[in-house]
């Protein structure tokens, strides 16, 4: 694993031992690249969640990218900074995402997937709806905060704004899938991995961007699991989303051969 700045400031340090390290003050914004052991077929950048709020590194990041080894992906975790955490304005991890884009421009040209759970889900949905210049062959999203986190889209209705203000502003400024709002309509194909009945991601952010999908024929294949609880990750798969991963590696690896 190799550590790539994007930013200045001191190197990011994290609370805990592998594999449950999480980053809750992030300083500067870092890659952390995991190079496939075979000849790369193509390369990710993966979005670890946390609500905004910090970054479950490992469960979300680096167990995500080994994943996207055995794909035969180079696979970078983007170690993004923090709306509101230290003064920091509310796109930030939006401007930290484009600094990492601008880092694997620099690189022989490969297919480009963006692969994002809980929030970094939705980051990988903004990420997904910048640079046309950029050729992206998808974006992986599971129980995402996509949308109905919007103080205009809020779903349960009357739902309080979240703190930091610059968290709420990130959202609402970024609703991904809302069939009005087509800044956030996703340029690239997108695989969704949902629970039916998680309580912290109502399945209505999926709902919202399948209805959109509908409406701008947009490519979008969706999978909801019953049995399924928020954050499954790669670790909490006993039920019917088990199969989640498998699905995943089909789509994923049918958009890189195209």
């Amino acid at each position: 694993m190799t550590v790539i700045a994007l930013s200045g400031g001191t190197p990011n340090t994290f609370d805990g031992e592998p594999p449950d390290r999480i980053c809750r003050r992030p300083t500067r914004a870092e890659l952390h690249a995991h190079l496939s052991p075979t000849p790369a077929c193509g390369r990710a950048l993966v979005y670890a969640g946390g609500g905004y709020l910090q970054l479950m590194h490992d469960k979300e990041g680096v167990e995500i990218a080994r994943w996207l080894n055995t794909l035969g992906l180079d696979a970078y975790v983007l170690v993004h900074r923090l709306p509101g955490q230290d003064g920091q304005p509310f796109d930030i991890a939006l401007q930290d995402g484009l600094l990492a884009l601008d880092h694997l421009a620099t690189l022989p040209p490969l297919p480009l997937l963006h692969v994002g759970l809980s929030s970094g889900g939705h980051l990988a949905g903004v990420m997904a709806c910048q640079r046309p210049d950029v050729d992206v062959a998808g974006a992986v999203i599971a129980y995402a905060p996509l949308n109905a986190n919007h103080r205009s889209h809020k779903f349960p209705a009357g739902k309080p704004d979240f703190p930091p203000p610059e968290k709420q502003a990130f959202y609402d400024a970024w609703p991904i899938g809302i069939d009005t709002e087509p800044h956030g309509l996703p340029r690239c194909p997108v695989f969704l991995a949902y629970a039916l009945h998680d309580p912290v991601v109502p399945i209505a952010h999926a709902l919202n961007l399948v209805k959109a999908a509908q409406v701008h024929t947009l490519d979008v294949e969706a999978h909801v699991f019953a049995q399924a609880e928020h954050g499954f990750a790669l670790r909490g798969l006993a039920g019917t989303h088990d199969q989640w991963p498998v699905l995943a590696a089909r789509w994923v690896q049918a958009r890189l051969a195209r």
